[in-house]
């Protein structure tokens, strides 16, 4: 009945509020950067998480997804390589029951590119080429979380991480969300619009032949004075692609770890309308 008041929930008993202790003294461990080798005795012995009404030993997984939070690389290097992809699995939330984060995708919010790297790498190294895909592409499962459904890729884009895209496309990454980051280059002030025409860049490069997005029709002179005659040509179905952007785009399909071996100024002037982007940076 709806004025029937809910009952009160039952205080949190001697075990809980112990495990709910040791899990906060183990983060704070490793916000504080102890050595891997301490950070993994508490967490064989010491700490403990209440789960679905009783403790648990926190998994290799958990411990990563502090590392990765704090940007701990040295623990994070010591998890891969100790545990290899089994620290990469990642535990069940307690809340809706449903996988929690995925760990690239919390490296990708944090912009925490080494230790993205390390569990890159990692992958390559000890999982499977179905397997190895399918964590790359898989999207955040825990339903309550703010990235839920969104794939490491996609928020990289969101965010403008143009470092992190380009790891996660150079290990085998679907390179999806052109028209998100078309969107994201055009809402960006001066400091993002860097970052955020890379990860255009990055996508273009990377991408089959992509279809003409649609917002391009409908604002033709915006989109061509932002992208640049030559590259707004070639997304319209105009024009061909610019001669260096066909030969990074077969780079990048041939070899794709290379790209990120790559001089400087060719990693920021992929797609050659750097010119355009520049010229709306200096008359704003």
């Amino acid at each position: 009945m709806p004025w029937v008041l809910p009952s009160r929930p039952h205080p949190p008993s001697s075990s809980q509020r112990h495990c709910e202790s040791t899990a906060f003294a183990f983060y704070c461990a490793v916000r504080d950067r102890l050595p891997p080798w301490l950070l993994e005795d508490m967490r064989g012995m010491e700490v403990f998480l209440w789960d679905d009404g009783h403790p648990r030993a926190f998994t290799p997984g958990d411990a990563l997804t502090y590392a990765v939070v704090h940007d701990h690389r040295e623990y994070a290097r010591y998890l891969l390589r100790s545990f290899s992809v089994k620290a990469l699995q990642v535990s069940t939330c307690g809340v809706c029951r449903s996988g929690g984060s995925a760990h690239l995708q919390v490296a990708v919010r944090y912009d925490r590119t080494v230790i993205l790297g390390l569990m890159a790498d990692a992958l390559k190294e000890s999982a499977s080429e179905a397997r190895r895909r399918e964590y790359l592409n898989g999207s955040a499962g825990c339903a309550h979380g703010v990235d839920a459904g969104k794939t490491a890729v996609q928020l990289a884009v969101e965010l403008a991480r143009a470092d992190c895209l380009l790891i996660l496309l150079a290990h085998g990454a679907r390179p999806v969300g052109l028209d998100t980051a078309l969107l994201r280059l055009a809402a960006s002030g001066v400091g993002e619009r860097r970052q955020a025409r890379r990860c255009l860049d990055l996508l273009l490069l990377f991408a089959p032949e992509p279809a003409a997005p649609w917002r391009l029709r409908d604002e033709p002179q915006r989109w061509e004075s932002l992208l640049g005659r030559d590259v707004f040509g070639w997304l319209s179905g105009l024009d061909p692609a610019p001669l260096l952007l066909q030969a990074l785009r077969t780079l990048a399909r041939s070899v794709p770890a290379q790209m990120s071996q790559l001089p400087d100024f060719l990693q920021r002037t992929q797609t050659g309308f750097s010119f355009s982007v520049n010229r709306l940076d200096e008359t704003d």
